[in-house]
């Protein structure tokens, strides 16, 4: 007898792929997890969560031990402005504890994990072979680079300036309530309190310079980081990265490997998670190809924020003046904050 024909090969053990595994055994699928690290996986993000993304987590039952976060604040060397979050607080958590409370959650529910990677996926038409194994559907939550996306052609060209993004940990007791976002001449930086005594610090720039180096556009953080015992850094990029569809057959790409545009605004993970949901929901209907127009609705307002943003902000004068116009009208930065932070 053959390997029996699983429902669904979740590629990627991050949180989206966890989180869609967690979905498809709520469905009463047959899933398996793919994922070549082992241990709680950590990477180079704000590791901030927004409202939506606790909301989303706790559905699935998972509860993660962070810093409640109140906002968002903007700070230039003159001034700053907050957001608060109107749908009950965020919060900041290592991404090594956040991989930790899923990967407990599988284990309550027997999910099984296999420790390598996907290298092959044919389509057979009424199911797939992966790695050689049948499957009914593949789902690809296998990150930035996404080997999958590649493997079944729906990578897409990228054009124009790419960003990088880079991270560390302050080992001192965080000094603000809110996810202060720092701007400087050509980087931003992300402050999250994590824990008790230890505050991330992540920046993001166009600039491929080291981290000791770009900290030296912002004189506040420049002193902090000097006055800190301090963690490795950790790189992630190019950021911008782009898929032709998210639905190929029956393989569907989630999260960043479904395209990336920046960390900017912070609402990778829950657009991930909301994403998952969508996807397993299709797999769980046998219509993956509606999957594709629900992704981009997902993905519509955050896009839209986020690539204007970051192409706003490519002009100095626009990067100069953008706290001091979100202070003027605060009415419009709160609304754009919320409209990202609200659950989906």
């Amino acid at each position: 007898m053959g390997e029996p024909v699983r429902d669904l090969v979740v590629a990627g053990g991050g949180p989206v792929g966890l989180a869609a595994a967690l979905h498809a055994r709520r469905a009463g699928l047959d899933v398996v997890v793919v994922e070549p690290r082992t241990g709680d996986v950590d990477k180079a993000c704000g590791e901030g969560l927004m409202p939506g993304a606790l909301a989303r987590l706790a559905d699935l039952g998972v509860e993660v031990a962070g810093i409640d976060l109140a906002g968002i604040r903007y700070r230039d060397h003159r001034r700053s402005v907050d957001a608060r979050f109107r749908h009950g607080p965020g919060r900041g958590v290592r991404r090594t504890t956040l991989h930790a409370g899923l990967s407990r959650r599988l284990a309550e529910e027997g999910i099984e994990v296999r420790h390598e990677a996907v290298r092959s996926v044919v389509d057979r038409g009424t199911h797939l072979l992966v790695d050689g194994r049948p499957a009914r559907y593949l789902l690809a939550a296998d990150g930035l680079h996404s080997p999958v996306r590649r493997l079944v052609g729906l990578e897409a060209p990228v054009r124009g300036r790419r960003r990088y993004g880079q991270r560390c940990h302050l080992r001192v007791a965080p000094w603000s309530e809110f996810v202060e976002v720092h701007w400087a001449q050509d980087a931003e930086a992300y402050v999250t309190p994590v824990a008790p005594d230890l505050v991330g610090l992540a920046i993001l720039s166009s600039r491929r310079a080291p981290f000791a180096t770009l900290v030296e556009g912002f004189g506040e953080l420049r002193e902090r980081v000097a006055a800190a015992e301090s963690t490795r850094v950790l790189g992630a990029g190019p950021l911008r990265q782009s898929a032709r569809h998210r639905v190929a057959g029956r393989v569907l790409l989630v999260g960043d490997a479904a395209g990336y545009v920046d960390a900017l605004t912070g609402e990778g993970i829950a657009l991930g998670l909301a994403e998952a949901a969508a996807a397993v929901a299709a797999v769980a209907a046998d219509a993956p190809e509606g999957y594709d127009a629900t992704s981009r609705r997902l993905r519509r307002r955050h896009e839209l924020l986020t690539r204007g943003l970051v192409t706003a902000t490519r002009h100095q004068v626009v990067r100069r003046r953008l706290v001091a116009a979100a202070d003027r009208v605060p009415w419009a930065f709160d609304a754009a904050v919320n409209q990202l932070a609200r659950p989906a």
